[in-house]
Order: structure tokens, then sequence, then C-alpha cells
């Protein structure tokens, strides 16, 4: 196809895109700005299913051509082909870079491939795709998206050749057959008449007899797990103190149907006292909702991405928290979007496996063991699990014991309040950070105040919560009061350093700024009345206005 055609075709279009972009590029542009848009479109070409996608330099926004002298020695042009490549992964090249001599100024249209099936692009070590016109990171989901493709086996469904039905042990082959009993209770008396190959193959464990890393991993032997290699089938269980040193630790290998167990019985599950609170609350509880430990253990061992080689780890921190984390990007994007959704995930990492463990009563398919998870916390005023999901890992922490109960209670008890409010609040007391759209909704409902990132709770939930005081001192006040502190100190005092105006007002700004943002606000203040004409200047010191 002609270049001038392609350009006319491109100019004719609807305009930007996730896969069109439109630069000036009058004289110069980023590399480092050109090679994420390589990143982008490359991705959001394979994503929509193209062949590729297309950056054009020398044209505006609004489809004027304008023309462009970004590299205009051919030699130079065409180096650039190299040196994208080398930084981005699996050396993408352009298919090629056309030039068009329009009449109102050189054209360059970069034909930008679509990434390889199954592996998304990245430049310089991260991943970039389109939100409409927008350019930013590639979310998990897409990575995960891209990364599929090309995933038509599922490792857990693998079969181990030469692996027997002596690699397994009995005593785990028994435990299955009692959990499966109760998963299927209708089942119940015949299974207990099946033989073990029998079993197994109901149970969908072993295929048509033949043992799979998935049997291998819930029944095998310890010295079975050579099978797997170099998959690590592990989970280690630390104990650290509360200044994070570590006290204790034990490694805990197949049969991790058996293995899950003795990790639950090792974790030191203390009884947690509630202050007395007439009949609201029980003298005490387990500082861990049994389900939550099993629900968090159980996803990491059916979740896991074990072609990465990683383990399981299970932290137990003396204050109060546990920590699980498993190797493996979080297929579903979000939390958030799991528990919205409730319902069960539509892709799986490990599909044999999981089926494996729905039958042996480890997990459930419904779709809302993660929502339960909070509505346990949410119910016990605990705070909200905490999930963190980066660097092809997923992490929650469980923290067993209230922070503050009587904002935890009333938090509750507002009218109209849902689950997915509570998380957000919960992020706010926790002054982990919101989107933009997060914040304009708990803004809508007059839950918090402040501007970002210095959220606060609202005075509607400090009033419900008992923190009015907490409140006051997030608000802070006007600008006015702590101005006329300055004017009352300097007139008393005639003179002032930086030092003196940072002890007189520091401890009074407002506890939801930290130290830089309050020193930057009494630089402000001084600024202000500087330019008001109240207060001058004079060397490192600050005097009322002789004006």
């Amino acid at each position: 196809m002609q270049p001038e055609y392609l350009l006319r075709r491109l100019l004719a279009g609807a305009g930007e895109s996730e896969i069109v972009e439109f630069k000036e590029a009058k004289n110069t542009f980023s590399f480092d700005k050109l090679g994420k848009y390589v990143s982008a479109l490359s991705n959001e070409a394979n994503l929509q299913g193209l062949t590729s996608a297309w950056l054009v330099f020398g044209v505006k926004d609004n489809h004027r051509v304008i023309g462009t002298r970004f590299r205009e020695s051919p030699k130079e042009l065409q180096s650039l082909k190299k040196e994208v490549a080398d930084k981005t992964t699996h050396r993408l090249t352009f298919i090629e870079i056309h030039t068009v001599r329009h009449r109102d100024g050189r054209v360059l249209l970069f034909e930008i491939p679509a990434a390889p099936r199954g592996m998304p692009v990245a430049w310089d070590g991260r991943y970039y795709g389109r939100d409409g016109e927008s350019l930013g990171p590639l979310s998990i989901e897409e990575i995960e998206r891209i990364r599929h493709q090309n995933r038509q086996h599922d490792w857990s469904a693998e079969i181990c050749q030469g692996a027997t039905l002596d690699d397994l042990s009995e005593e785990a082959i028994a435990l299955a057959r009692q959990e499966y009993a109760t998963k299927h209770p209708r089942l119940a008396e015949e299974a207990y008449l099946w033989d073990d190959a029998t079993f197994l193959n109901k149970a969908k464990i072993t295929i048509q007899g033949q043992v799979t890393r998935a049997a291998i991993l819930l029944l095998g032997k310890p010295e079975a797990s050579h099978w797997l290699n170099p998959a690590s089938p592990t989970i280690t269980w630390i104990l650290k103190d509360r200044d994070g040193l570590e006290r204790d630790y034990e490694h805990f290998t197949c049969p991790l149907l058996m293995s899950a167990e003795q990790v639950f019985r090792k974790i030191r599950n203390l009884k947690y006292r509630y202050m007395a609170d007439g009949s609201l609350f029980p003298e005490e509880v387990d500082q861990y909702d049994p389900f939550i430990i099993r629900e968090a253990l159980n996803n990491a061992i059916a979740h896991q991405d074990y072609e990465l080689g990683g383990k399981i780890a299970v932290v137990e921190f003396e204050d109060g928290r546990l920590c699980f984390s498993n190797p493996g990007r979080f297929i579903p994007g979000s939390v958030e979007r799991v528990i919205q959704a409730d319902a069960p995930e539509s892709r799986y990492r490990n599909r044999f496996l999981t089926d494996a463990m729905v039958n042996l009563n480890m997990i459930d398919t419904i779709g809302s063991g993660i929502r339960k998870m909070f509505v346990i916390q949410k119910n016990r005023f605990f705070p909200l699990p905490e999930y963190q999901l980066d660097q092809d890992r997923v992490q929650v922490t469980i923290t067993g014991r209230v922070v503050d109960l009587n904002y935890a209670r009333k938090l509750a008890e507002l009218p109209d309040l849902t689950l997915d409010d509570i998380i957000l609040l919960d992020r706010v007391q926790k002054r982990k950070p919101l989107t933009d759209e997060q914040a304009r909704h708990l803004k809508r409902q007059g839950l918090i105040e402040g501007r970002k990132p210095n959220f606060h709770i609202s005075a509607h939930v400090a009033r419900h919560s008992d923190e009015k005081a907490r409140y006051i001192r997030n608000r802070g006040f006007d600008d006015q009061p702590y101005k006329q502190l300055i004017c009352d100190y300097l007139e008393e005092f005639g003179e002032a350093r930086r030092k003196d105006i940072d002890a007189l007002l520091l401890d009074k700004l407002p506890d939801i700024l930290d130290e830089h943002q309050k020193s930057h606000k009494v630089k402000n203040l001084l600024q202000s009345l500087k330019n008001q004409g109240v207060i001058e200047p004079e060397g490192k010191r600050w005097r009322m206005s002789k004006g």
C-alpha cells in the first residue's frame, strides 16, 4: 500500500485511538517517549487482533499536516530501528518507516507491529498501553490476556512421565477420600468402596490412571517432589517478632493436602480480648478466623504460578498480622473487581489443580471466597485484608486485632454504607492512595474531605465515629489563624528566624500532612504575608513590614 494512501486513510479516520497516535514532532521528539508509544501501540494492536498500529509524526491532533524535521537524514532514521529494538523485549523492530512528502510538509508513518502472540512488549523493562488517547502502564489484566494467548496447556494437568501411584502418600489418599466424601455426600458410601486408582480418577486428580503434577502436589510423598522440578512445592512458615526479626521457621512440602493443615496448626491463633462493651461482643475471639487462614493459604496453592519456580510464604508477626504470598500475577486484575463481581473467575492459571482442590473440599468455585474474607473482617471490626499485587507476586495481609473500635463500629452502623464503601474508607484510614474516581465517589457521599493525596474522614463520619477530635486535627483551619499567629509573634518579639516560625506552627498544622508538607505550608504562609505587604525578610529573619 502506497505511503500517500496510508496517510490519507489515517487522516480520514476517526482520529486518535488505542492504535493511532498523531504527534507534531516539528524538530525533535523524546526517544524515551517514542519507546513508550512503541510498547503501548504494539500491545494495543495485539489486544484488538490487528497486525499493526500507527504513530504519525508531522500531524496535529486535529489532523492538520504541519511537517516534521525529526531525523531528516535517511541514515539516522533507519538507525532508529536498532535503537528501539535494543530497549524493547523480543527486540521488536518496525515493519517499516514510511516517509510521505505532503504538500504541507514531511510526514513520518511508523508502522508498529502487534506484540507477538503470548508476549507483551515492554519498553525499558515496563509494559505500556493506551486508554483511548492516553498513554500509561498496561494493566495487569491486559498483560495476562496477552500472556495467556499461547497457553494451550495447563501446567498442573501435565502427566509426570514415569511416576506411579506408589509415588503418592497412602495417608494423603485416605484424607483425600474423606474430604471427597464430605464434599460429595451422595457419593460418600460409594467413594469408600472404590480402589485408589478409581477414586483418584473420579476425583479428577489423575488422568486415566496416570499421575499428574496436581496429584504430586496434593498427594505426593515428600521424596516424590522431584517430579515437579524446577517447580517448588514448598510452603515456608516464618515467625517474626515486633521488630521484624525472624524467631522461628519451618518448611513444608508434598503432600500439600496435609501440609496445608500442618501450616494451619503451626499458626499461633491467640485469643484476642475486646474491652467490655455490653453484649455487642464476646469477651474474646480468635485473632484469625479459621476460614480466612484456610482460604488465603489454599488460594496461594491453587493459583501459584509454579513455572516461576518460587514458593509460598506464610509470615506470622507477633504484633497480630499474617502475611500470605505466592509467585504469579493476580489474573482478575484487581481485588475490587473480584469483590464486585462476586462470581467465579472465568480464567484459572491451574484449572486441573483447582478442580481437584474443589473435589477435595479445599476451595470452592462460587467465587465468593475473597469477598467472604472481607465480610468476616468487617463483622469482627478488624482491618480489611490488604492485597499487594506487583512484581509477579500476590501478597495478602490479615490483621488480627481492632485498630480503632469506635471508628470501626460506628462506621459499620452508618446507613446505606456498602462493603465497597467500607473498603475505600479502610484505605483512607490506612493512608493508602485512592484513584480519582474512588475519591469522587466518597466525596459525593460526604464520607471524606481534603485534597489528594491527603484525604481524611469527613465531619459526617467523624460525628458517627467519635473521631471528632481527629477530624479537626486533619482538617486544620483556613490560613488566617496561622497568619495571625505569625504576626502576633513578630509584634511581640520583633523578629523571628524560620526555625522560630517552624516551632510556632508545625505542631498546629493538620496531622494529615507529613513533615515535608508541613514545612512547605509554612513557606507558603510566609510568602503570602510578604506578598500582602504585612511582613518582610531582613537577611535570614522576618519582621513586620515598615510600610
